[in-house]
């Protein structure tokens, strides 16, 4: 699958859980609780324990039912060893060129951070497939509408400060897909074995999404 093929799929998705596990052995059953609840695009940062054992782990079982990445992505080597693990997407918090062009040298789809409109055309103009605003918390998605003044030719996606009270308007201020962490997965309810309850959130995120994403059209 070449990145084209991979951007298509996290528009079709229009969600990406971004976790950051507490062990490895709980992010896996973190992610398998999301998949049961239909999260199928999955994200497993640099912060969690084990990260690239975890995206094996995760490659191998799940395969291709899932679209597995990597995020906090924030030294050159590690873009190479997260497609060596299995990831099929990177994303940083940061736009960095030489970092970028790592990330870009894998051929996987790219997603750099940004926030301010300069730091926004920067990370488009280096490479970047998507650019991920973050925090989204800080301007929320009027402040994403209005990136989109300028820029409606960059795909964006916010992370932090999404929920599924509010994913409606991020899709009506134009974003290509949401990610969402804590709200969605909180590893909190992982630490205390409330898998379940994990389960249900997916279940009701993506029904949030599937209907923020029609009346967005």
């Amino acid at each position: 699958m070449d990145k084209k093929q991979v951007l298509e799929q996290v528009k079709a998705l229009g969600l990406l859980a971004v976790i950051r596990g507490p062990t490895a052995d709980l992010t896996v059953k973190m992610v398998e609780a999301l998949v049961a609840g239909g999260v199928l695009g999955i994200e497993i940062t640099y912060t969690t324990p084990d990260a690239e054992g975890v995206v094996a782990t995760l490659s191998q079982r799940f395969g291709d039912r899932i679209l597995l990445g990597m995020g906090t992505v924030t030294k050159p080597e590690q873009a190479t060893s997260a497609k060596q693990a299995g990831a099929r997407f990177l994303v940083s918090p940061v736009c960095e060129p030489t970092l970028l062009e790592s990330m870009i040298g894998t051929e996987l789809l790219t997603m750099a951070g940004a926030l301010t409109p300069s730091e926004v055309f920067q990370a488009y103009s280096l490479g970047s497939d998507v650019v991920k605003v973050v925090p989204g918390s800080l301007g929320g998605p009027a402040y994403v509408k209005a990136l989109k003044g300028p820029f409606p030719y960059i795909p964006m996606m916010p992370t932090g400060g999404v929920s599924s009270s509010n994913a409606a308007e991020w899709f009506a201020a134009g974003v290509v897909a949401v990610g969402a962490g804590s709200e969605l997965c909180p590893p909190k309810l992982a630490k205390e074995g409330r898998f379940t309850e994990i389960t249900q959130r997916a279940m009701d995120f993506v029904q949030v999404i599937a209907a923020a994403r029609q009346d967005s059209q």
